[in-house]
Parts: C-alpha cells; sequence; structure tokens
C-alpha cells in the first residue's frame, strides 16, 4: 500500500480544532500510476491501481483535486472540486475507466462506536459489475443490492477472522471469495470491490482502515 505524510510533500495543510483528513484511493482499472494535486499541492505521487494514500490532514474548504499521468503536469486526466467540511474526513477516489473517469469523493465516519466492536461497510467501484450482496460462505447476507458507486452503512461485526462472499445480487452465484479477512476490535473498516468483472485487472477486494 502506498502511503505518504504533509512532510514528505511540503504541503500547506495546517492542523486546527476543525482539522478534517483525506486519502486518495485509485480504483480506475485500465489507467495508469498517477500523481494526485490539491490546490497544486501534491499529495499522492506514483500512485497504482489498487494503491492508497494515508489519511493527510487537511483544513475545511474548497479543493481543486487534479489527476496526472505519474510524472507529469500536463494535460490532466481528470480535475474537480472537493469540499470538505469541518471535522470531515472522506476517501478520494478515482473510479470508472478512462473514457469515463470520475472523482468520488465518499465520507469515512467519524462513528462513536461501542468499545471493542468492530464496524465494517462495502463500497462497489468495480465499473462493469453488477449489483452485488455481500455474504458469508452460508449465506447470511451482510449487504444487500450494492451498485457501482454505491456505499453501505456501517455495520457491527465481532471481532474474528471471517470468509466473505461477493455474489451477483439476488443470486447464489459467488463472483469473487474473499478470505482470512481479519476485524480487530474497536476499528473501522471499508471494503472495495475494485477491478473488472471477466476482465483484467479481475475484481479483488481492498481493505482499508477508517478513521
Amino acid at each position: 500500500m502506498y502511503s505518504n505524510t504533509n512532510d514528505d510533500y511540503g504541503m500547506q495543510f495546517h492542523r486546527t480544532p476543525t482539522t478534517g483528513y483525506i486519502r486518495v484511493l485509485h480504483a480506475v482499472p485500465d489507467a495508469p500510476n498517477v500523481d494526485v494535486y490539491a490546490n497544486d499541492d501534491l499529495i499522492a505521487a506514483d500512485l497504482a491501481f489498487g494503491e492508497s494514500t494515508d489519511y493527510i490532514a487537511a483544513a475545511p474548504g474548497d479543493y481543486i483535486i487534479t489527476v496526472y499521468a505519474a510524472g507529469t503536469q500536463e494535460n490532466p486526466v481528470l480535475s474537480n472540486t472537493l469540499t470538505l467540511e469541518e471535522n470531515a474526513n472522506a476517501t478520494v477516489a478515482a473510479i470508472g475507466t478512462m473514457d469515463n473517469l470520475q472523482l468520488l469523493a465518499i465520507p469515512d465516519s467519524d462513528l462513536v462506536m461501542e468499545a471493542g466492536t468492530p464496524m465494517v461497510r462495502f463500497v462497489h467501484l468495480s465499473p462493469n459489475a453488477p449489483a452485488v450482496d455481500v455474504t458469508l460462505p452460508t449465506g447470511r447476507l451482510l449487504f444487500s443490492d450494492v451498485a457501482f458507486t454505491q456505499r453501505t452503512p456501517y455495520i457491527p461485526a465481532p471481532p474474528r477472522t471471517y470468509t466473505l462472499q461477493v455474489r451477483v445480487a439476488g443470486s447464489p452465484d459467488v463472483v469473487l471469495t474473499v478470505p482470512d479477512v481479519t476485524f480487530e476490535p474497536s476499528m473501522m473498516y471499508t471494503i472495495y470491490a475494485i477491478g473488472l468483472a471477466g476482465d483484467e485487472p479481475e475484481l479483488q477486494a481492498l481493505m482499508l482502515t477508517d478513521r
């Protein structure tokens, strides 16, 4: 996993009582490595598909997020404005395919959790996959009918190691099995479905720890 810090890139963000945090996720399966800027400050360098940055402290306000092919700063492949509210945390995901790129701001929760209980949610970022259900191997339903770009609410999960299955929504057909998924006490997680159904790079799961 790719990571960076404020000091690495000389960020102009400053910690305040209202500081939020952002991180960047590269989820475009047919895109090259990218550099990402926020208001002309480099926040991610040479980020590859399936990689994310660490969280970066950011004051509330508007940020122009610009994405370039790695090593260049001409002809951006994507640019959009992110509005960060006070005390908000967000994952900024580059999604879609090269012929239909998007930036998706995904709020990361500031829920007050019950002590010791992990919380988990699911986000569908596979551009060609149908709506899906997420289940246990027994068929127990965790998340249902999640379509591309949609996110679920967080749900509590007892702390242990699981095998998860991603199925075509409303069907027993398993399109992805994710073994050895460990939820630690008092942690928050997002599981992202990325990649392509029936193509390369293949459909896969990426689990990130949220703030």
